[in-house]
């Protein structure tokens, strides 16, 4: 699937790596995923009060996921992602960018009090655009 970029000449740059806004043709089925956290297949959270780990995990996961639905990272066009603390922006998106090679999504991050473990600092959630020729 290919996901295109599209950039107004009326809106700020991003200020990390997404796109204002991208557009994704429906020749295929549309895969959410749903919240990934910073959990190993055996249960155990990786990278307890490391953000960047942590952050690896977690597109680790959606990676597996998307794996699994017949698709790739590069068939992602929105990520909503929920941070323990703002302050990492830089950190995560440093990470985000050795996984979103291609166009990066179209996204948001806000600050959260807590998740449903404590030693959760990130959850992301995703939804891509699987070329049909991908899941046969």
């Amino acid at each position: 699937m290919a996901v295109e970029r599209i950039v107004s000449s009326r809106l700020a740059p991003p200020n990390g790596h997404f796109s204002q806004a991208v557009s994704a043709p429906l020749q295929g089925r549309i895969v959410f995923v749903s919240g990934m956290t910073a959990r190993a297949p055996d249960g155990t959270v990786v990278g307890v009060g490391d953000i960047e780990a942590q952050t690896h995990q977690v597109c680790q996961n959606i990676a597996e996921a998307l794996m699994a639905a017949g698709g790739s990272m590069d068939d992602v066009a929105r990520l909503d992602v929920y941070v323990r603390n703002i302050g990492d922006f830089e950190t995560i998106h440093r990470v985000r960018r050795q996984y979103f090679t291609g166009v990066p999504p179209a996204s948001t991050m806000v600050e959260v009090s807590g998740f449903v473990h404590q030693d959760y600092l990130i959850e992301i959630n995703a939804i891509a655009v699987v070329d049909q020729a991908k899941g046969e």
